[in-house]
C-alpha cells in the first residue's frame, strides 16, 4: 500500500511590491527581505516531495487573506489557508462567512494572530479575544497559535475555556534553543498539550537555533517534548519556508524533521508528516 502524501502544514508568500513586512529588519533578516511566489514554493516543495500545504497569515491586515484564498483557488499544491481577520471585532462571525464565500474560501482552514506581538501575555483572555475565539470554533476552523513560551500559560487557559476550538501551536512556541534551555517551557507545553483540544506544529526550530551552527542533534531535546507530550496524532510537519531560509534550505528542514522522528514507526512518521495535518485541518 503506498504511504500517505507529505504535507508542509506551515508556509508563507508575500510580495513586497503589495505590501511591506515590517517584521523583516535588520541585516541579519535581509535574506529573505525580497518577494517569495507560489511558485518557488512549488518547485521547492514537490522537489522535496510535498504535495499538500498549508499557506499561513503574515501581517494582520484584512486583504491579505483573501488574496491568500485566491492564490490556493488557482493552485493543485495549496491545500489549506491559515488567514488573519480582526478576533475583537464585533461582527467577526459575519466576517468569517464573508471569506468563506470567496474564492478558495473553500480552503480557509484557520485563522491565527500575531500573539507574539502583544504586550500582555493575557491577551488571549481578554473577553473580546475569547469572544472572537468562540466565533472561529463556530466556523468550524482551527486557531494557529503564534505565542511565545511566557505566554503559554494564556493559551493553556484558553484551550480550558474553550474546548470546542481546536488550538494549534506554531514553532513550538519558539522554545530557546540557541541557548540549550528546556525549562520552564517544557513543563508549560505538556500543561498545554494535556488540553485533548490542542495540536503542535513541527516547525520553526531551526530559527530558534543558531543559524550557522544548528544540527538535528540540538533540534531533537525540543522535539522529543512535543513527541512526549503530543504524540505523533496530533503534530504536524511544518516547514516554516521562506523564513527558515535564514538557517536551512527547505531540503535540510525537511531532513531534520525526519531526523528528530527517527524512533517512530512508519504509522506515526505518516500521522507527522501527513494524515494529522489532514485531518485537524480537513485539508
Amino acid at each position: 500500500m503506498p504511504r500517505p502524501a507529505l504535507v508542509d502544514a506551515h508556509h508563507h508568500i508575500w510580495d513586497l511590491s503589495v505590501r511591506d513586512q515590517d517584521w523583516i529588519t535588520g541585516p541579519a533578516m535581509a535574506p529573505i527581505r525580497r518577494n517569495f511566489t507560489l511558485g518557488e514554493l512549488e518547485t521547492e516543495a514537490r522537489a522535496a516531495g510535498v504535495t499538500a500545504t498549508v499557506l499561513v497569515q503574515t501581517i494582520g491586515v484584512p486583504e491579505e487573506t483573501p488574496e491568500f484564498l485566491a492564490a490556493a483557488a488557482g493552485s493543485d499544491l495549496v491545500a489549506g489557508v491559515v488567514g488573519w481577520t480582526d478576533l475583537t471585532a464585533p461582527g467577526i462571525a459575519d466576517t468569517l462567512a464573508a471569506l468563506r464565500g470567496l474564492p478558495g474560501g473553500d480552503r480557509l482552514v484557520g485563522i491565527r494572530h500575531q500573539v507574539q506581538g502583544e504586550p500582555d501575555p493575557r491577551w488571549l483572555l481578554r473577553p473580546d479575544v475569547l469572544r472572537g475565539l468562540a466565533a472561529v470554533a463556530a466556523a468550524g476552523l482551527a486557531y494557529d497559535l503564534l505565542v511565545l513560551p511566557h505566554q503559554l500559560p494564556a493559551a493553556i487557559r484558553a484551550a480550558e475555556l474553550l474546548p470546542g476550538l481546536t488550538l494549534v501551536l506554531d514553532h513550538l512556541a519558539k522554545p530557546p534553543v540557541a541557548m540549550g534551555e528546556t525549562e520552564p517551557w517544557a513543563g508549560r507545553i505538556r500543561a498545554l498539550a494535556a488540553r485533548p483540544n490542542t495540536v503542535c506544529k513541527l516547525s520553526g526550530l531551526v530559527t530558534e537555533a543558531a543559524w550557522d551552527s544548528w544540527t538535528a542533534d540540538v533540534l531533537r531535546p525540543y522535539a522529543d517534548v512535543v513527541l512526549d507530550s503530543f504524540g505523533p496524532g496530533r503534530l504536524m510537519f511544518g516547514s516554516d519556508w521562506p523564513v527558515c531560509g535564514l538557517a536551512a534550505t527547505y531540503g535540510e528542514v525537511l531532513d531534520a524533521a525526519r531526523t528528530v522522528t527517527d524512533g517512530l514507526s512508519e504509522d506515526e512518521r505518516d500521522a507527522v508528516f501527513g494524515t494529522t495535518a489532514r485531518r485537524v485541518y480537513g485539508l
